[in-house]
């Protein structure tokens, strides 16, 4: 097969066209019309008040027996794990992904959710409240010792999920975050990292210095680790100069921090 350059890739399956999913099927599709014919030689004999269709699966068999994998993947479960050990009276949390980090947490603990889109799925152990981050929130300021927004602070004011366009929108949406968590309180952030830039109207990539810029003020780093542009989780990575620079090696990486509010 040609390779595809990325960008043209993405592209492609945007608007719906997978050619190295159509590659692969193309080569599944030969064996599948040998085992068909031999599952229906006797098939239709022994079951003949059964109903025949077609459902043809071409990838399963030479794929892996689960997909383990992605930035995530890796991050929800570490970070679930890190809030199970705490304990925390209460959690609250802003725009993380419902099916898969909320899922991990409302197994074992109840939950508040802030999103600017609505939910209208009923889940046990999820109480859901829709608003814009990047405005004040009122009720919800000292609201909580644990807090935790995945994946999410790097789309904010870019309008990919209706919220109003605006440059600063990251920087409000800190402020609010800031004002939600209670003094000493743990908040858990992860966004990406590498080269600071704006991907119009996808996401930003922040680097290391910029962000932690933006927390000495009102944190102390607790613990990091990050996943790199391969999917590895490096869990309690010590911030030196050097990886503050290189962003440890990232251009699309996720930071996972977890802060302390100072008093």
């Amino acid at each position: 097969m040609i390779k595809i350059k990325k960008g043209i890739l993405f592209v492609l399956t945007y608007f719906g066209f997978y050619p190295k999913q159509l590659v692969a099927n193309l080569k599944g599709l030969i064996p599948f019309l040998f085992e068909l014919k031999g599952f229906k030689k006797n098939f239709g004999k022994k079951y003949q008040d059964w109903t025949f269709s077609y459902y043809p699966i071409f990838l399963d068999k030479t794929d892996q027996s689960g997909k383990a994998r992605g930035q995530y993947f890796y991050q929800d479960l570490h970070v679930s794990n890190l809030i199970y050990k705490a304990n925390p009276k209460r959690h609250v949390d802003v725009g993380s992904r419902i099916d898969g980090f909320i899922a991990h947490l409302a197994t074992f603990r109840a939950v508040d959710v802030i999103d600017i889109r609505p939910l209208e799925s009923d889940i046990l152990n999820v109480k859901f409240h829709q608003a814009d981050l990047m405005k004040p929130l009122g009720d919800f300021e000292n609201a909580t010792d644990s807090l935790s927004c995945l994946h999410t602070i790097e789309h904010f004011g870019l309008g990919r999920y209706g919220d109003p366009i605006d440059i600063d929108g990251h920087i409000k949406g800190l402020n609010s975050l800031f004002q939600i968590l209670k003094p000493n309180g743990l908040f858990y952030f992860s966004t990406q990292i590498g080269p600071s830039k704006v991907a119009f109207n996808a996401h930003r990539v922040f680097s290391l210095s910029y962000l932690l810029s933006l927390f000495e003020a009102n944190y102390s780093l607790e613990n990091f680790s990050f996943i790199d542009d391969k999917d590895k989780l490096h869990v309690d990575v010590e911030l030196t100069p050097e990886k503050i620079e290189s962003n440890c090696g990232c251009r699309m990486g996720c930071g996972i921090f977890v802060l302390r509010k100072k008093s």
